[in-house]
């Protein structure tokens, strides 16, 4: 069974808003107590967050939906509807959220106790208490509760390391990040015997940063091949590149000049690494052939431009001065990152003029209308009854849609959908009136319809 996972898909679901009340304050000696319907609560919303005790998406792996609460129905008595309870979803530091059906990229989660609203609770409706008015006195109606956001997102996991070990399998990069920290990876002489990024955390002096054991790197990786295609992600936001090189095989065709320019070549075709700087670790200098091999190549890796450490991982020969090496190096490139700042909300007021909505004509007797605010009304009315239908005219009429729908060509007994093409409300459009000047019928009646 897997025991590390670093992409899933999640289904998430919002809750729904809960439902206005319709209600009349019924009280001995007060017959005309007036509405008194409660508010329908706020559906819970679905929310991302980083948390330092999650380290993998396993656990989505195999619960791959999640939903929130929905809102609690609004009662009589003026009671409003309890909201739904939230959904916390603690994701690991470094999490890519990604839009599961375009691959939009949604937020970048890094920083413990970042949070990212990604599915929006439905607004409750208003109960008919709340849509009285000097024109309505007791309206007979009231207003449903809007649908939660319900989307598939894709969680990608990048880890957050300082410095990443690379290297062909059984390099020692294991070993190695077993001796440089408490991290005790899974360790044998066979190929592939990391499956999983280990994380280790090493103190160098006063510098304390992470270190990531890639999985083992092979010729063909940024294509797919071994398992550097699933792996490679996690390098990218490592501060340094170690290339940790076995001087010890016995492989045909393998040295630590080519080892070296094989794996460099596989990280350049994966083309997010520039300007990362490298390091090369001679490993397994406890072999006295290997030793003198070290010995051999150092010269070249120097003349590159390299910083170069000749290390046994078995004996920790040559460690201290690797790990204070990749201290300085962490603790300047922590030095030259600027100061991050907190994130800013930026208010963007509509531009003068903008009516928050638009009309289109599809063809000769078609019409759509598409914004946030009629759609959402629309999915706030109860279309059973003649009022509520009646409200919801009244609203469009004042919003400015039916003289938008005159100006572009809409005549009696044209076709207006309100939203998608597809999945839209859609009616025959006739000009209304506007309810003050409508004589008020029975409750739950509009004398516009019928």
């Amino acid at each position: 069974m897997a025991d590390f996972v670093d992409q899933v898909v999640l289904h998430l679901k919002a809750g729904d808003g809960g439902n206005g009340c319709a209600s009349v304050h019924r009280e001995k000696f007060k017959p005309l107590g007036g509405p008194d319907g409660g508010n329908g609560g706020r559906g819970g919303a679905v929310i991302l967050e980083v948390s330092p005790n999650t380290a993998t998406l396993l656990e989505y792996h195999h619960r791959p939906h999640r939903s929130a609460d929905n809102g609690k129905q609004g009662q009589g008595s003026n009671r409003d509807g309890a909201n739904g309870g939230d959904v916390i979803i603690p994701v690991p530091n470094g999490t890519v959220v990604k839009n599961a059906a375009t691959g939009e990229v949604l937020i970048d989660l890094v920083g413990v106790g970042t949070r990212y609203v990604i599915a929006e609770g439905g607004h409750g409706g208003l109960g008919n208490a709340a849509l009285a008015s000097t024109k309505r006195k007791a309206p007979g109606f009231a207003l449903l509760g809007e649908p939660g956001d319900a989307l598939d997102v894709m969680l990608e996991l990048k880890s957050v390391a300082d410095v990443a070990l690379v290297g062909f399998p059984s390099a020692g990069k294991s070993s190695l990040i077993a001796a440089l920290s408490a991290a005790r990876p899974k360790i044998a002489d066979y190929p592939f015997t990391t499956l999983i990024p280990n994380l280790g955390v090493v103190t160098a002096g006063e510098t304390i940063f992470t270190v990531a054991d890639v999985p083992g790197l092979i010729p063909g990786a940024s294509q797919g091949k071994g398992l550097g295609h699933e792996f490679l992600r996690h390098v990218e936001r490592c501060d340094m590149l170690v290339h940790v090189i076995d001087c010890a095989t016995m492989e045909p065709g393998r040295d630590p000049i080519t080892d070296y320019e094989v794996i460099e070549a596989e990280l350049e075709a994966y083309g997010k690494l520039e300007g990362r700087p490298r390091m090369v670790v001679l490993n397994k200098a406890d072999v006295p052939d290997a030793r003198e091999l070290a010995d051999l190549v150092r010269g070249e890796f120097e003349e590159r431009g390299l910083r170069v450490f000749t290390v046994s991982a078995a004996t920790h020969d040559g460690l201290r001065e690797l790990t204070f090496a990749m201290g300085e190096w962490v603790a300047a490139a922590r030095a030259a990152k600027p100061v991050e700042e907190p994130t800013r909300l930026v208010l963007r007021p509509k531009q003068l003029g903008e009516t928050g909505f638009s009309v289109r004509r599809v063809n000769d007797n078609l019409f759509q209308v598409t914004g946030e605010k009629p759609e959402r009304w629309i999915r706030q009315t109860d279309f059973s009854n003649d009022e509520a239908v009646g409200y919801l005219a009244d609203r469009l009429e004042r919003l400015g849609i039916e003289d938008q729908l005159v100006k572009a060509g809409a005549t009696a007994g044209a076709e207006v959908v309100i939203g998608s093409m597809e999945g839209g409300y859609v009616f025959d459009w006739q000009p209304t009136l506007n309810a003050e000047s409508v004589r008020q019928g029975p409750r739950g009646s509009d004398n516009r319809f019928g």
